[in-house]
């Protein structure tokens, strides 16, 4: 029986391979992206240089991975706001066939890091510890959100699929994130949240009597908690000034709090 952590590594397997395709396709690795200041490649570095990171920090445990991680951290804590940015450009300058062989080679090192975890063990993350599930499903969530960045560069429409429930589920999770990293304080019920899914399945969060609720296309909300839409071009209908409030500060990925996209 296929377990969740080797459902989330073949959804992330899928996703970054067709990434993978389309860029090595495409002649648009100096394009600039709707990110400012990335280009297509700085995406890519970016995506490659965390799954090396993941590597390290799911290899942990031991003495020498320790040190490694050690490392990492070091430097991160040496420019907390600008480190990732600035290994993102690193990278970038590789020629093109380099940097795309550094990720193929930490996507199968990632796969096989989570894979040897022990069972119901965390691994050191610059927030809290991770399981290897949350780390797959964060995983999964970049590639995603960077895809959409880079295809829509290069000028190609990536078909919607169900693998992006774990981009609404971590999306939903992150609710109480969103709301203190913008220095509020999170609502204390829950909300209910029921989302379409591109193959008209409908995927639901939260209690059905909840007062607050959030609806729509699971593709715009999606988009919304990684920041590529505006909350004024989706379809999403919240009732409740708190589930209106959230829509407009969401985010599903950890930092700073996102200036998000500006409306069409």
């Amino acid at each position: 029986m296929t377990n969740v952590l080797d459902e989330l590594l073949a959804d992330l397997h899928t996703e970054s391979h067709l990434l993978r395709t389309a860029v090595a396709a495409a002649d648009a690795w100096t394009r600039d992206t709707p990110a400012a200041g990335w280009t297509v490649a700085t995406q890519i570095a970016h995506l490659a240089w965390t799954d090396e990171v993941a590597v390290l920090a799911a290899g942990a445990d031991t003495e020498e991975g320790k040190e490694a991680w050690d490392a990492v951290v070091l430097k991160a804590i040496e420019d907390p706001a600008g480190f990732v940015d600035a290994s993102a450009h690193e990278l970038a300058a590789l020629p093109p066939a380099e940097l795309l062989g550094r990720w193929d080679i930490a996507r199968a090192g990632l796969v096989t890091a989570l894979r040897a975890r022990p069972a119901g063990t965390k691994m050191p993350w610059f927030g809290p510890p991770m399981s290897p599930t949350s780390m797959a499903t964060a995983r999964f969530m970049e590639t995603w959100a960077h895809g959409l960045d880079v295809y829509e560069t290069i000028g190609a429409v990536p078909e919607p699929t169900d693998r992006i429930k774990h981009v609404a589920h971590i999306g939903v999770r992150t609710r109480d994130f969103a709301y203190a990293n913008n220095g509020l304080e999170p609502p204390a019920e829950d909300f209910r949240v029921e989302l379409t899914a591109p193959s008209g399945e409908l995927w639901t969060w939260g209690p059905p009597d909840a007062k607050q609720t959030v609806s729509g296309a699971s593709y715009d909300f999606c988009r919304l908690v990684t920041q590529r839409i505006h909350r004024d071009d989706t379809d999403l209908v919240a009732v409740g000034d708190d589930a209106e409030k959230w829509l407009t500060i969401a985010q599903a990925f950890a930092g700073p709090a996102g200036g998000g996209r500006d409306p069409r």
